[in-house]
């Protein structure tokens, strides 16, 4: 494995996320693959459970991890090819991301869009840019449209808690109120690794929030709350921002999952990739209750990102 962007980098996800649910009962089982090895993890932006899982992933696997926090400590980047740098860009990514490919065996690099430019932010410019010129495996920490690692850790969480053989679960994703516009990246990531995976999947969103079709087709869409919750075993609470009208947001507090909502699914497990917005998005009741799976899949992310690397390694 060369790059880790998007499901398409993956040949089979439900082999994938088997490797991963062995990594997790046996984590260092494969401690020396690392050795000698360094993973860079390169943020323009905050990182909680991204940053702390990958670190932890890669010193399982006998890796040396170096941070850089782009906005904060590295120089102001230029992307933009044939750029006369008599701005406020500093240094070339054409120069940064390969002397970071000298320094390291494998770059992870994180990266939110700006939500102004739909064209600009869907070229995907800055993973593109480092894929092209860091000589070295790339994995996207998040990208302006994409969050494998974390839909690889929502597949994990799904198929480690599903324990009904013999049909699909049902799995639900569900716009949710913000109180600002969000990226499109968690919600188009899950919808394209829920449908690889052969999930039955449902999409709610009120309208104007439909997301671009090549992450949904094969989903169906549904515009009703209270019918796309009927019977789901699975419930991924997100928000994000139109794509249509791109960047904008609605304000619609009646979207936020209550326990009242799920009436008729009292079964269906709540999924959010956090950090959330308690009472906002999602109330108290339903993710301090068992139905809540957001800790066990915060701590997927370590298996995601272990299995990840694990796959570079192999091939370095």
């Amino acid at each position: 494995m060369r790059k880790f962007t998007s499901v398409k980098d993956v040949p089979d996800v439900l082999s994938l996320s088997d490797e991963a649910l062995a990594l997790k009962n046996a984590p260092f089982s494969q401690e020396g693959l690392g050795k000698h090895k360094t993973l860079g993890l390169i943020f323009m932006n905050p990182s909680l459970r991204t940053r702390i899982s990958s670190q932890k992933a890669a010193t399982s696997l006998g890796m040396e991890v170096m941070v850089l926090n782009v906005d904060k400590e590295g120089w102001a980047l230029e992307f933009r090819e044939g750029a006369i740098m008599n701005g406020t860009t500093v240094e070339h990514v054409k120069d940064a991301a390969a002397a970071m490919g000298r320094y390291c065996d494998i770059i992870g690099i994180r990266c939110f869009p700006g939500l102004q430019n739909r064209e600009e932010d869907y070229a995907e410019i800055i993973l593109n840019q480092f894929i092209r010129y860091a000589g070295v495996p790339v994995i996207s920490l998040e990208s302006a449209t994409l969050h494998p690692l974390q839909s690889l850790a929502d597949l994990i969480t799904i198929r480690e808690t599903w324990k009904e053989s013999g049909r699909k679960p049902k799995v639900v994703l569900t716009w949710a109120p913000h109180i600002k516009a969000l990226p499109q990246a968690v919600a188009n990531s899950f919808a394209e690794w829920m449908l690889a995976a052969g999930m039955d999947l449902s999409i709610t969103h009120p309208p104007g929030m439909e997301l671009k079709e090549d992450f949904t087709r094969g989903a169906r869409i549904i515009h009703h709350q209270d019918e796309a919750l009927q019977d789901a075993d699975f419930i991924y609470v997100k928000n994000w921002s139109s794509y249509q009208d791109y960047g904008h947001t609605l304000h619609q507090p009646e979207w936020m999952l209550t326990e009242e909502k799920l009436r008729h699914s009292s079964l269906g497990k709540i999924m959010h990739c956090l950090p959330v917005r308690r009472n906002v998005e999602l109330s108290d009741e339903l993710l301090d209750s068992a139905r809540s799976l957001v800790i066990s899949q915060a701590d997927n992310r370590i298996w995601a990102a272990q299995v990840v690397l694990k796959k570079m390694l192999d091939n370095l």
